[in-house]
């Protein structure tokens, strides 16, 4: 008879919140940030998979053990949404390679187990009541980890967003808006709505079939249609497991049933699974007006982390503009936030600052100073059309606090990720007409994928001149390289010569032409005029 140690505070009576474990003697933590929600996932490199796996255990606390037959069965069932989960999980587990291999490694990482299904908390229970509410299979609560380790803030290089990883045109299709202020791909509740309502409509496409509505959903409806026409016409099997799919996508399904495996079978797996209570953790209010972030947080009593923890939605400092929004709260500060709104009107959920209209002044340069919209300076100040006059006051609406203290803002995001530490030399790219991720990735032999991930963006995403990147990598050259640092890299000015051209400084100084015509900004198609002064880079090594 199998029997369990669990830890002393899961005693019956005492309540989810103070679960630290599910049958497990002590909790593990890992050293890797949670930021990198997709960089938490079987399918990576070996490397990465050593990365993952670094673990740190907290010191041991006192356990008692309890016999099978005793309270930890009763607790789980009663106050555990994962044990709610398993015992509702019904898709068949077939014993494929596929799904061994990535059960394997599932298992092999039981740090990474209790960091997700910790960070699963705040969202699980909502999850579990519209699943049960639909009728669809308890397994496809597991599908966020599949997709970003339950971080709703995750960004795939493919454009996905959100802890169901939509990518934008998918999202628009399922009602989730996206726009300066708001990305509902990154929504709690609506985002769990679409993702639900997008898999219905899959199963329905494929005739009832879950694996092919899940493949589908992991590699779009097209590419598992073709191949299911495909094995048709060849007279093979359509099942999942006998189509030719992206490699991708031939790991996904497996993914996930092998997490259900692994929580249907935890006895012999030993996973930890940290408890989630099955309670409501959140509450929908809905506010009337524009509202500052940092000022909701405070009428809720919440901590700024905490609401993004549930609000991750917004890619600025307040909500949208003249709309009503909704936010979530848990569901104690629901309450307070409620009550406290009664009492603040509208004109102090967000702050107004008097600003002078100045020489060289337009909308959108103050819309970008003030990290605001054109619509919005319109609005406030009843403008029509861009038409502003030098000396009249304006009334901006501006975040109430710095913009340090925006934390999960777009802006700080994009921040965190690009001061992290990485491997080589940090440097500094201004974009420059002309540059991609692909040059730019090849200019400094680094990744297209790591250069784009490091700026928190996606390969596709679109660059703007001006724009500040940053690159780790040993290969620094051109005008990022930075002052003070050691290199035979050399800033010169140079002056041009009666008869010069830009291929011919290029060749004489063994530079590339777009280099020149990148560290100076100037049209390649327009001569270079005798003493027109000229900023290169050149390597010392290389000149002859």
């Amino acid at each position: 008879m199998n029997r369990f140690f669990v830890l002393i505070t899961m005693i019956v009576g005492l309540t989810a919140c103070q679960h630290q474990t599910w049958f497990q003697t002590s909790e593990s933590k890992t050293s890797q940030s949670t930021a990198d929600a997709l960089e938490d996932s079987p399918e990576v490199s070996s490397t990465e998979q050593k990365v993952i796996v670094e673990e740190q255990l907290i010191d041991e606390i006192d356990v008692v053990e309890i016999s099978e037959e005793n309270s930890a069965s009763e607790v789980a069932e009663a106050d555990n949404l994962w044990w709610m989960i398993r015992q509702q999980l019904a898709l068949d587990i077939p014993e494929k390679r596929r799904l061994i291999s990535q059960r394997n490694w599932y298992a092999k990482h039981p740090a990474y187990i209790a960091r997700v299904s910790a960070r699963a908390r705040p969202y699980l229970h909502h999850i579990y009541e519209q699943l049960e509410q639909r009728k669809m299979p308890m397994e496809l609560a597991l599908l966020p980890i599949v997709e970003s380790a339950f971080d709703p803030f995750a960004y795939s290089h493919g454009r996905a967003s959100g802890m169901w990883q939509f990518i934008p045109g998918t999202g628009k299709r399922f009602g989730l808006r996206q726009n300066w202020w708001y990305d509902g791909r990154r929504d709690v509740f609506y985002s769990t709505h679409a993702a639900l309502d997008y898999l219905a409509y899959l199963h329905k496409r494929f005739d009832g079939d879950w694996l092919h509505a899940i493949a589908a959903y992991n590699s779009g409806e097209g590419n598992v249609i073709r191949a299911i026409r495909k094995n048709k016409r060849k007279n093979l099997p359509t099942d999942f497991w006998s189509l030719d799919l992206p490699k991708e996508t031939e790991a996904y399904v497996p993914k996930l049933l092998a997490l259900a495996d692994l929580l249907k079978n935890y006895q012999t797996y030993e996973l930890t699974w940290t408890p989630v209570a099955n309670t409501p953790y959140f509450e929908k209010v809905t506010v009337d007006s524009q509202i500052d972030l940092v000022v909701a947080a405070e009428l809720a009593e919440l901590d700024l982390e905490d609401f993004y923890t549930l609000n991750p939605a917004f890619n600025h400092w307040a909500t949208e503009p003249k709309r009503d929004t909704d936010l979530l709260f848990p569901i104690a500060n629901a309450q307070i936030f409620k009550q406290a709104l009664k009492s603040t009107p509208k004109e102090q959920r967000i702050a107004f600052k008097r600003y002078v209209i100045q020489p060289g002044d337009s909308l959108l340069s103050l819309s970008k100073k003030f990290n605001t919209t054109v619509e919005l300076l319109r609005s406030t100040n009843g403008i029509r059309g861009n038409l502003i006059r030098v000396g009249k006051p304006l009334l901006i609406p501006t975040a109430a606090y710095t913009a340090g203290q925006y934390s999960k803002s777009s802006q700080n995001r994009t921040a965190a990720k690009q001061n992290r530490q990485r491997d080589g030399q940090k440097v500094h790219i201004a974009v420059q007409s002309g540059d991609s991720f692909w040059s730019l990735a090849k200019e400094y032999k680094v990744g297209m994928r790591q250069l784009a991930a490091w700026n928190n963006m996606a390969p596709t995403d679109p660059l703007r001149i001006g724009q500040k990147l940053v690159v780790w990598t040993e290969h620094p050259k051109g005008i990022a390289v930075q002052s003070g640092i050691k290199n035979k890299t050399r800033k010169i000015r140079y002056s041009v010569r009666r008869g010069d051209s830009i291929a011919r400084i290029a060749g004489k100084f063994n530079v590339r032409v777009a280099d020149v015509v990148r560290w100076n900004q100037i049209n390649p198609k327009k001569y270079l005029q005798p003493g027109q002064r000229l900023t290169l880079y050149v390597d010392i090594t290389q000149q002859y």
